[in-house]
């Protein structure tokens, strides 16, 4: 593992850090490309760095390996998940899945309840455009899929909310680590207003074509990219 612990970002949270803290650490640093895809992690050197035993980051790591995150190379060790083109495939396959479903329950919730989640993706949104403007790609990718998690948890399904969180988090490194940069920002900042007026507006069958349209066209970015990459 190349450098410290400290230089990577990571700290100790506690005097001794649970599992579930190292493991929403690591998945964050690992998300924001600080551990690469392909890169080993190595357990003795985390426990050491977060001044813990190995039992529980060996159990963080075993949490994110479940996830997907990690991979376990038998007789080799634990690295950071590699993203391929046919991943990112399948990553929105699902996603769109996920969604157009959680936009079809959201519609049947409460007119107040879908205003509440307007409102607060009306935020996301605003801060969205602000980040692109300062060309910050990395925390527009973080907006980008805090938008799409915020749409699913307001369906109010503990699972699907559950599930939706490892794919937004493969999302956010199929775009960060495979260095790819949001060829066009404005149809970016287009697609999620469009989004959001149609969910204002409870149009359900043009929330999920939208819906449909934004996964397809993300995987069209992202295999172009790697292509010409």
């Amino acid at each position: 593992m190349r450098g410290s612990l400290a230089a990577k970002g990571l700290f100790s949270l506690e005097a001794r850090p649970t599992a579930q803290l190292i493991a929403d650490q690591l998945r964050e640093q690992i998300i924001q490309g600080v551990f690469r895809p392909g890169e080993q992690i190595n357990e003795s050197f985390l426990a050491v760095q977060l001044n813990t035993s190995r039992s529980p980051v060996r159990e963080a790591v075993q949490r994110l390996c479940q996830e997907g995150i990690l991979t376990n190379r038998r007789n080799h060790g634990v690295y950071v998940l590699e993203l391929s083109a046919q991943d990112s495939k399948e990553i929105y396959a699902v996603r769109e899945a996920v969604e157009t479903n959680a936009a079809d329950n959201l519609l049947s919730s409460s007119p107040k309840h879908i205003k509440t989640t307007c409102q607060a993706l009306r935020t996301i949104l605003r801060n969205m455009k602000r980040r692109v403007d300062a060309n910050n790609w990395q925390a527009v990718a973080q907006l980008d899929m805090q938008f799409h998690t915020t749409l699913v948890a307001a369906a109010g399904n503990s699972r699907m909310t559950r599930i939706y969180k490892t794919l937004a988090a493969e999302s956010t490194m199929c775009i960060l680590n495979l260095e790819v940069s949001y060829p066009q920002a404005q149809t970016l900042i287009q697609e999620h207003e469009n989004i959001l007026y149609l969910l204002e507006t409870g149009n359900r069958e043009e929330l999920n074509k939208a819906l449909r349209q934004h996964m397809q066209k993300a995987v069209h970015d992202l295999s172009t990219t790697t292509l010409n990459g």
